[in-house]
């Protein structure tokens, strides 16, 4: 059986962490504040926007919330985030993901400061990540780093394969895992023989969007494999692009769902907020 790799408590070491250095930054006088914009009240944002208040909480940092209606203008939300891009006290700034069809998402992420770009989307943020300049990392992938490094699994050298090219997780995943000194495959829908590329895998990041797609046939025996996709079964339960109880016989370590990348994500935004004051 595979080692479990718990991303609930590597969450919260990072979190204890970050609280640690908000308390010395406060004895400072020195205060965070995260800016979070929700547009709707989609259900699946609620519960993330939920998690992130209750994390700032936690660690200490202030978070303003700013709920505007599904039918919102573009230029009204442009105009907010402009608002919180000139307002000093406001560090991070958040607009929770995905937007109504009437906005344009690229817009926006353009429209946030890059000095403010805490979920590391902005075309700077991700410039710098591949050319190796200190910035923000997108959540995702940098939490799937601590995930392998605090579980003690060497990344240097290791061939990874990634299944998902997403500007959220696949390319900057490729880019961080590149400056650990991994040697990086990407794989995607037109990626023919999948099944052959996956299973040279060292190490296995599947985010590719499709419920327990990939079986113990697609791994390498003793493969690390780290599954961030998240979905419902048929009887409604929580379930990943990985057939857990399948590849768990097989790999060296497993990342479950849920417990495992999700935590690491808020984690990692925290981590972010953080970062503006150091």
């Amino acid at each position: 059986m595979a080692q479990l790799i718990d991303g609930k408590q590597i969450s919260n070491e990072i979190k204890d962490e970050l609280k640690a250095e908000v308390e010395a930054l406060n004895r400072q006088g020195k205060e965070i504040c995260l800016a979070v914009v929700q547009v709707g009240q989609d259900p699946a944002s609620c519960v993330y926007v939920n998690n992130k208040k209750r994390a700032c909480a936690y660690i200490g940092i202030r978070s303003e919330a700013y709920e505007l209606s599904e039918t919102v203008e573009e230029e009204e939300l442009l105009a907010l985030v402009e608002k919180l891009n000139q307002d000093g006290h406001v560090n991070g700034i958040l607009v929770q993901l995905p937007l109504p069809a009437h906005i344009d998402e690229d817009k926006v992420i353009r429209a946030i400061s890059p000095d403010k770009d805490v979920d590391g989307f902005h075309p700077v943020s991700v410039g710098k990540l591949w050319i190796g300049e200190p910035g923000f990392l997108s959540c995702t992938p940098a939490g799937i780093i601590q995930l392998l490094k605090r579980s003690g699994i060497s990344i240097d050298g290791k061939e990874c394969v990634i299944v998902g090219r997403s500007n959220i997780v696949g390319k900057p995943m490729a880019a961080l895992l590149l400056r650990e000194h991994a040697t990086v495959t990407v794989a995607h829908s037109h990626t023919r023989d999948l099944k052959e590329i996956t299973k040279r895998a060292d190490i296995l990041i599947v985010a590719m969007g499709k419920r327990r797609f990939i079986g113990a046939d697609y791994v390498k025996d003793g493969a690390v494999v780290i599954d961030v996709g998240m979905h419902r079964d048929e009887n409604g339960r929580l379930c990943g692009d990985v057939a857990f109880d399948q590849v768990s016989e097989k790999a060296s370590a497993i990342t479950p769902v849920p417990g495992g990348v999700g935590p690491m994500t808020i984690a990692m935004l925290m981590n972010n907020c953080v970062e503006t004051m150091r």
